[in-house]
């Protein structure tokens, strides 16, 4: 299949990017990383109390999250994972090539909603403004996707799918 070794699908924390991944994971017969649940301990219980994490505590998780993506045999593979910054884009595409990154991008408030809607999770709604203040959008020169989370789910990897792959590559 013709297309990005590595999908990074990126965006604040309740964007959506798990389910998302996952299912774009699934469209493309794709393994399928989750970032979350390679922080630390430490990093967890941090975000569980709403403080957000510093570069330092990131670019460990981060190296995680590489060597978790590359340690798989088939590409491509999909990955679940913030990338807030430039610089954590930079790194992710230093160490795995061929990244792409799709951005899942909206309104704060549906943002929040969806936060408020998990209440398991460990980044809670009170991380929101962090993360918002945090995210440096992708720019043209990265190449990423943006589509919005204000569209259904299917119509969102859909999306994905027909920006990263040239149609007569796609699995059927």
């Amino acid at each position: 299949m013709a297309g990005p070794d590595f999908i990074v699908v990126m965006g604040v924390s309740g964007a959506g990017k798990s389910a998302i991944a996952a299912a774009l994971a699934e469209a493309l017969y794709a393994p399928f990383i989750e970032a979350d649940r390679l922080h630390s301990a430490e990093n967890v219980a941090r975000m569980r109390r709403g403080i957000g994490l510093t570069d330092a505590m990131r670019w460990p998780w981060l190296a995680a999250v590489c060597e978790a993506a590359k340690a798989e045999p088939c590409r491509p593979v999909v990955i679940a994972c913030s990338a807030l910054k430039r610089i954590y884009r930079d790194f992710l595409r230093a160490r795995l090539g061929d990244a792409r990154f799709v951005f899942l991008d909206g309104p704060r408030e549906v943002i929040a909603e969806r936060m408020r809607e998990r209440p398991s999770h460990f980044a809670t709604v009170s991380l929101l403004d962090s993360q918002i203040a945090t995210l440096e959008p992708p720019q043209p020169d990265e190449a990423a996707v943006r589509v919005s989370i204000t569209l259904p789910p299917g119509e969102i990897v859909a999306a994905a799918r027909r920006a990263l792959f040239a149609p007569e590559t796609l699995p059927v």
